[in-house]
């Protein structure tokens, strides 16, 4: 009888977790569609405010800047958008919003000509997306800002580094960097799984224990009424 209830309990517990990491994932899918709209606006201002001569001081054309923020990244807010309003929670949901943050930040780097301050953008990302619990899109979104670094770094260097020759291999200088933060961020999602396991663990069996103390209850209560029941017939 206490395996049956033991397994019941660990059922329950497996439900609420699944529950409360789909709630907590669907409402992250939610807050990345707010946060890249945001984004989309934000790259538009810099494209016509700063990138014109943000390229080592060099004057730019503001046309090229301002198509490239309108275009992708309404593209890269767009369909996250809109898979979250088809798939909120759903896996592929969570990748392509990992892939499109990353390009973001390689576009705010774009944009601002190779400032080393907008790579923090990719780091600020690792972090926001490891709130999701699931390491799986951090490599992911490694993989996207690697290969997109070594692309830029072969045809448009002056685009990530800010200097015209950066060598081909400088992107895994960066994408190290990136590994390192993602052992970390690797750590802290195990570390939250682990977390929310054991508070829906607790919450199975504070259920298990209220449904066995109103089973009790009316036990008590239905011998009570039989007693009483025997004593007036007597």
């Amino acid at each position: 009888m206490e395996m049956a209830n033991d397994s019941t309990r660990s059922k329950r517990g497996n439900e609420i977790f699944e529950d409360r990491l789909l709630t907590q994932r669907s409402d992250l899918d939610r807050l990345f569609s707010k946060l890249l709209m945001i984004q989309w606006i934000a790259a538009i201002v810099v494209a016509v405010v700063y990138s014109p001569t943000g390229w080592a001081n060099k004057q730019q054309a503001m046309g090229a800047h301002l198509y490239l923020a309108i275009f992708v990244g309404g593209t890269l807010t767009l369909l996250p958008l809109a898979m979250t309003r088809l798939m909120a929670g759903a896996t592929a949901t969570r990748h392509v919003m990992a892939a499109c943050q990353m390009l973001f930040s390689a576009l705010f780097i774009h944009l601002s000509g190779g400032r080393i301050e907008t790579h923090f953008h990719v780091f600020g990302s690792l972090a926001w997306l490891a709130f999701y619990l699931d390491w799986q899109i951090l490599v992911t979104a490694t993989i996207v800002v690697a290969v997109e670094h070594m692309l830029r770094g072969i045809y448009i260097p002056e685009s990530v580094y800010g200097i015209v020759h950066a060598g081909h291999w400088r992107f895994v200088e960066h994408a190290l960097w990136v590994v390192f933060e993602d052992i970390t961020l690797f750590m802290g999602c195990r570390s939250g799984l682990r977390n929310l396991r054991e508070g829906s663990d607790r919450q199975a069996q504070l259920e298990a224990l209220t449904e066995s103390e109103q089973n009790k209850s009316a036990a008590l209560e239905l011998a009570m009424i039989e007693l009483q029941a025997a004593t007036r017939i007597a």
